[in-house]
């Protein structure tokens, strides 16, 4: 009975200094591999990187920065992004059915003017005022909201071709469009996107989905 009794004593002296030993390297372990890192902060991600008006990637030097979000349907206003300046959005309480424009100095940056025009049942000689007075160092900003097109017609639309528009000959009843461009541009502007209102394919009931056009645009690029 003794000698079996000091036996089970052996064993589970033996069983606990191996546990321990096997708990204690674990323990040192982790705290080397898992702690430290935290506490030293060699274990965090990087911060994502700022960019201006949101990008997907940062602009080079003497470029500007420039975000245009159309509207989406009725319900959601769209937005002008110019050089991480918001220019025009729904919380800035500076935007309307129709079309959004904004002109920028095209060599400062700085913003000129901001207004929208209600293309459904505006008057539309008021934007063709607007736009006749655009001048050539100026980039021009434009973003749909709800109906663009109803009161479009043949000299507004030439107006935006000469900006440098692909699109305005066919923009129509309720078509979402965003665009940038200049006066006395030589070939069409690289800053445009253009969606046609087509039931079969609009993402909205009566609206085709919103459209977002961001990109870097050169100091006195027109």
């Amino acid at each position: 009975m003794r000698v079996s009794g000091l036996l089970r004593f052996l064993s589970l002296t033996f069983f606990l200094i191996t546990l321990w030993i096997f708990s204690h390297s674990y323990t040192s372990f982790s705290l080397k591999n898992i702690r430290l890192p935290r506490w030293l902060g060699s274990g965090s991600k990087e911060s994502p990187v700022k960019t201006k008006c949101d990008l997907s990637k940062p602009c080079p030097a003497n470029f500007f920065a420039f975000k245009i979000c159309s509207g989406a349907a009725n319900v959601v206003g769209p937005s002008i992004c110019f050089e991480d300046n918001m220019i025009m959005s729904s919380v800035k309480n500076n935007v309307g059915r129709g079309l959004n424009i904004a002109l920028v100095n095209g060599s400062t940056g700085m913003v000129l003017k901001k207004e929208y025009f209600d293309m459904y049942s505006g008057d539309p000689t008021s934007l063709v005022k607007f736009l006749k007075a655009i001048l050539e160092d100026e980039l021009v900003l434009v973003a749909s909201y709800d109906d663009p097109g109803t009161k479009m017609n043949d000299e507004i639309r030439k107006l935006f071709s000469n900006l440098g528009s692909s699109y305005a000959n066919q923009l129509g009843f309720r078509d979402s469009w965003v665009f940038l461009g200049a006066r006395g541009i030589k070939s069409k502007s690289p800053f445009e996107q253009y969606l046609k209102n087509n039931p079969n394919t609009n993402k909205y009931e009566g609206w085709p989905e919103l459209l977002e056009l961001e990109g870097c645009v050169p100091r006195k690029v027109f």
